[in-house]
């Protein structure tokens, strides 16, 4: 097997929660050697001191190292300054000011390793009248437009449970400029800050309504757009035992292949109607699809190209045939001796294999391993526990 894509290629993380540790595991799964740098105790994603480690920290932090480090600490700053100069990737989540303030910005990694690139995940980037405000992945998707579509016809908005903003609008986007800027280092021998906003991001993959506003001349209300419910052919239907059939019909030959496979061949031409005839058109296929269980629907779709499949429950997607061909769960082990599945590195390439090589490491696990590889010696070691920069690695 051939090398990994990002073999050779170092990581310093300083991100916790899920933007940045979802950005370095997917660069982890391709070989970076990733250096989580966590505060006293570990990240806060690990869940509260004294409880088993969370599931949600193991689900986005393997093939990763970790150590930790007080960074305002006497020594800190030194030992991020000697990690920083054989490093080829920084990334932080803090609000915009808080690295430079610790003298671990850019501007000071920069003058150490000039190829360093350093990219920057906030909420509302470095700059701006929102920069120093805190926030989430509901506020983000708010000031993106995304949450305003996020409902049924003359319903409230209401999140899902995928955070999009933090991992399409962050992590993704986040790790989409890493690789580019890598590139460019490894070509003119310079790095770059990079200033990733999880709101720009996410607000530049929304662009359904804002093809909508520009088609209609002003905004189309939740639920009655394209994809968001206004079309018969296009939406979702409750079933007989109150799950649910997601038809993605738009093309008139899927639609018209659903229709004869349901019953309605009278409504084929009819997957784009709008309006009142729109709703009624929605109402017979709603009566339809609610007088079998979701079950039977699957058998009557199972032959049938109609782009027509069932709305599954997370449990039912880790045993569907789809994610047990492809690929797409790995066991990964948790500290009371079982292993719990989490979702592989999706994608595929020639000439590379996603491995488990490191699974999600205690807060502080290689410490003295990290330290002395950038060349601290036992009495560096005993200075910086002495000053509290670093300390024995945390229970987990």
């Amino acid at each position: 097997m051939a090398a990994k894509p990002l073999d050779g290629i170092r990581i310093l993380d300083f991100t916790q929660l899920l933007p940045g540790p979802m950005c370095t595991l997917h660069l982890a799964d391709m070989g970076a050697d990733v250096i989580k740098i966590e505060p006293p105790g570990g990240e806060a994603g690990r869940g509260p001191a004294g409880t088993p480690v969370s599931h949600f920290f193991h689900t986005v932090n393997r093939n990763k190292r970790s150590i930790t480090l007080d960074l305002r600490a006497p020594g800190a700053r030194e030992v991020v300054h000697r990690l920083a100069a054989s490093a080829d990737v920084v990334v932080e989540g803090f609000r915009p000011g808080v690295m430079a303030r610790l003298g671990i910005g850019y501007e000071d990694l920069k003058a150490i390793n000039p190829r360093l690139v350093y990219c920057a995940i906030s909420g509302y980037g470095q700059d701006g009248p929102l920069a120093q405000l805190g926030g989430h992945d509901i506020n983000y998707q708010s000031y993106a437009g995304i949450l305003e579509q996020s409902a049924a016809p003359g319903g409230p908005p209401h999140p899902g449970n995928f955070p999009i903003a933090d991992l399409a609008g962050g992590a993704l986007s986040a790790a989409m400029a890493i690789l580019a800027a890598l590139f460019d280092a490894r070509r003119s021998g310079q790095g770059r800050f990079i200033d990733v906003s999880m709101t720009d991001c996410a607000l530049a993959l929304n662009t359904q309504p804002l093809a909508s506003l520009h088609t209609w001349k002003q905004p189309v209300p939740a639920g009655r757009d394209t994809l968001s419910g206004g079309l018969p052919c296009y939406g979702t239907y409750e079933t007989a035992d109150g799950r649910h059939l997601a038809v993605g019909a738009l093309e008139p030959k899927f639609w018209q292949a659903f229709c004869a496979a349901a019953g309605c061949p009278e409504l084929g031409k009819s997957g784009w109607a709008a309006g009142k005839s729109g709703a009624a058109v929605r109402a017979q296929v709603a009566a339809i699809v609610k007088a079998r269980t979701l079950a039977e629907w699957i058998g009557v779709f199972d032959s049938v190209d109609a782009c027509v499949s069932p709305v599954l429950r997370i449990d039912e997607v880790l045993t569907h045939p789809l994610t047990r061909a492809r690929g797409m769960t790995v066991e990964t082990p948790v500290p009371d001796g079982s292993s719990v599945p989490c979702f592989a590195f999706p994608v595929k390439m020639s000439g590379f294999a996603f491995t488990l090589d490191r699974v999600p490491p205690a807060a502080g696990q290689h410490d003295e391993e990290v330290l002395r590889e950038s060349g601290h010696g036992d009495g560096d070691i005993a200075r910086l526990r002495e000053a509290g920069a670093i300390r024995p690695p945390a229970a987990n």
